[in-house]
Formats: C-alpha cells, structure tokens, sequence
C-alpha cells in the first residue's frame, strides 16, 4: 500500500515507538528525521507527518490527536492490507456520491484517522 497525499499532522503520543514502527511498516514510509521522542515523515507530494513523544514540551496541547486522511489509491484494498497487519477499523469503507471513499481505522496511538480516495476529501 502506498500513502499519496497528506497536507500535515502531528501526533503526540505515549504509544511512540509503536506509532513509528506502524507508519514504517504498514505505510511503508522511511523517517526523514528519526531521534529520541520525534520524527518526521514526509510523504511523496512533500506533505509532512511529525510524530512526537508523550515527554514533548512543544506539543502537550496534543492531548487526543487529530483526525487526519491519509490518500490512497484504492481505500478497500488499503483497509485489506492494513487489516491483515493487525490494524482495527471502525467499520467498512463509505462511499460518497461524488466518488470520495473513506474508512476510518484506530491507530497504535489509540487516536483516529482515516484512509481516502477520490476526486476531492470529503470534509
């Protein structure tokens, strides 16, 4: 599965190692910068993914995460495959009458996201 587009989210997190490890392995992203409590994940348009950990001073507003989608090519595919790698939706993929799909899924961190296709995100 491959992610093509985000704008931005950042994320703080006490389940940090597992937040990173689930967009390495699931999302198949590499760390543009990767230390102690912070990386940085941009995707293939330019759009950036921050993860932090619990002990960021910067972040503690971060308390429940946003809700962000994350692009993809085909939503019941991705949902498939991020299934069969242990990840819980919160239901099937929704499609809109313009074409827009989305499934919204329960990261490592315990946050929600969601995964989208289509013409435009759905707001």
């Amino acid at each position: 599965m491959k992610i093509t587009g985000l704008g931005w989210v950042g994320t703080r997190t006490s389940e940090y190692h597992s937040m990173v490890a689930f967009l390495k392995d699931v999302f198949q992203l590499t760390p543009h910068v990767e230390e102690d409590g912070f990386a940085v994940f941009r995707l293939p348009n330019g759009d950036t993914i921050e993860v932090f950990g619990a002990d960021d001073e910067h972040h503690q507003f971060f308390t429940t995460g946003p809700v962000v989608g994350f692009r993809v090519a085909d939503v019941p595919a991705a949902q498939a495959e991020m299934e069969a790698a242990g990840i819980e939706f919160l239901g099937r993929a929704e499609t809109a009458s313009d074409g827009n799909v989305w499934s919204h899924f329960r990261g490592p961190d315990g946050n929600v996201y969601e995964i989208m296709s289509g013409p435009e995100s759905h707001g």
